[in-house]
């Protein structure tokens, strides 16, 4: 008994209902244009005539699927009556013209199925209506779609009342039963295609490979000037007596660096808003000499040595270089020996772009106990992988720029960065 009235009392029934009358009130809008042809060409054999009818009816509704915005407002219907839950319309689907015809094929559904449901549901309403109305009247005779029915008064035409509930039921049965099989074909006429959905995984990789590259571009950046910094807040704390020009040198490179650094915030907190007026740092190895001249400020011995015309580099390649070499100096200051030597080397030519950066280690920090990396040095092996090169990092038994250096050798060794790229590859 339960499941006989369920339909009456769910939601659904009824907002499926009301999605189905609205295909039914598409044909009484569509009927009009498409008695036009019959009444021009004039068919005066009663079967073509509805032909003619339903292919100028098939014909309207394919129209009618061609734009897009139909495809949005049946989602939007669909999502808001049947309790569809589907994805907003691709914006450029990869098959323009299969999506089109699963709108029409949609559309014909719904407003066939529609003018079914609502010449069923009269018929069924009034039955529940009539029926009654007869008996309370004193009963008569009545013709119901060519059926004769005899109800009489009293006790022997009660039967009329479970007949009109058995109607109304039926009719708010049929409304539920169409407001699944509409929710069923929604899925595959109106959801995405396979091609569709695969596009949409790429595109969400593509997002996801995107933020994680704004999240390495964040540590780069923020992780070498807050080291950078620091260092330098201690350099002018010792220097503020003794040497207050010093001093000031530091501060203002610590000025420097925190605006590079609030600018490469700004790129990265404005692409995670989809800002268009974010603005897109675009450093590259034209750009590492002012990096150089930071860590100098920052009182570390740097010795650079740089071969090959950098601006031959492709800029792809360029702007991940600058990022690289960032990384080798942040770890070299935050792990190296403060009182010893960083040396740097990039080499470009024709095929290869090499980036060498060696620093020397404290006994606490021993290049020999050191073991892999942080995040840092998985941003470069990213990066590098990426450009399709090889990237090394280990202990080294000496500096191999300076092999005949006279500095002492520290007590933790030296740690050495080796990266090459191929340039033919880069694009």
């Amino acid at each position: 008994m339960h499941r006989t009235i369920r339909p009456l009392c769910r939601r659904s029934t009824y907002s499926g209902a009301v999605f189905a009358f609205i295909g039914a009130a598409m044909n009484v809008f569509l009927l009009p244009f498409a008695l036009v042809p019959v009444g021009l060409w004039q068919v005066p054999s009663t079967s073509l005539r509805t032909a003619l009818f339903a292919a100028a009816m098939v014909a309207l509704i394919v129209l009618l699927g061609l734009p897009r915005a139909t495809r949005l407002i049946s989602v939007a219907l669909a999502n808001r009556l049947l309790g569809a839950e589907l994805p907003e319309p691709a914006k450029r689907p990869r098959s323009r013209w299969s999506t089109r015809m699963r709108t029409a094929a949609w559309l014909q559904l719904h407003i066939g199925l529609g003018g079914l449901l609502a010449g069923l549901v009269l018929l069924l309403l009034m039955a529940g209506l009539v029926l009654p109305g007869t008996w309370l009247s004193g009963g008569d005779q009545i013709a119901y779609f060519g059926l004769s029915v005899d109800i009489v008064p009293g006790w022997r035409g009660a039967w009329v009342w479970p007949a009109a509930a058995a109607a109304l039921v039926m009719s708010a049965q049929a409304c539920a039963t169409t407001t699944a099989f509409l929710r069923v074909m929604a899925q595959r006429l109106l959801g995405h295609s396979a091609a569709e959905r695969l596009a949409e995984l790429e595109e969400r990789q593509l997002i996801l490979a995107q933020r994680n590259r704004l999240a390495q571009e964040l540590h780069d950046s923020i992780g070498h000037t807050l080291t950078a910094s620091t260092i330098q807040a201690a350099v002018a704390g010792e220097l503020l007596v003794a040497d207050p020009d010093a001093a000031r040198r530091a501060l203002r490179s610590i000025e420097e660096s925190s605006r590079s650094a609030l600018d490469d915030l700004d790129h990265v907190l404005g692409a995670l808003r989809d800002d268009a007026s974010a603005t897109v740092p675009d450093r590259t190895l034209a750009n590492v000499h002012d990096l150089f001249e930071r860590i100098r400020q920052a009182g570390a011995e740097l010795q650079v040595d740089i071969a090959g015309d950098l601006a031959q580099v492709p800029a792809t390649v360029s702007r991940e270089a600058y990022r690289i070499v960032q990384e080798g100096l942040t770890n070299a200051m935050r792990h190296g020996d403060q009182a010893g030597p960083v040396t740097v080397t990039v080499r470009a030519d024709l095929a290869w772009l090499e980036i060498v950066v060696v620093n020397a280690v404290s006994d606490r920090h021993s290049a020999a106990t050191r073991t892999g990396g942080g995040r840092g040095l998985v941003g470069v092996t990213e990066r590098v992988q990426l450009l399709r090169g090889e990237v090394m990092a280990g202990p080294a038994a000496s500096d191999p720029i300076r092999p005949e250096t006279t500095v002492p050798h520290p007590a933790g060794g030296y740690w050495k960065l080796v990266v090459r790229v191929p340039l033919r590859l880069a694009v």
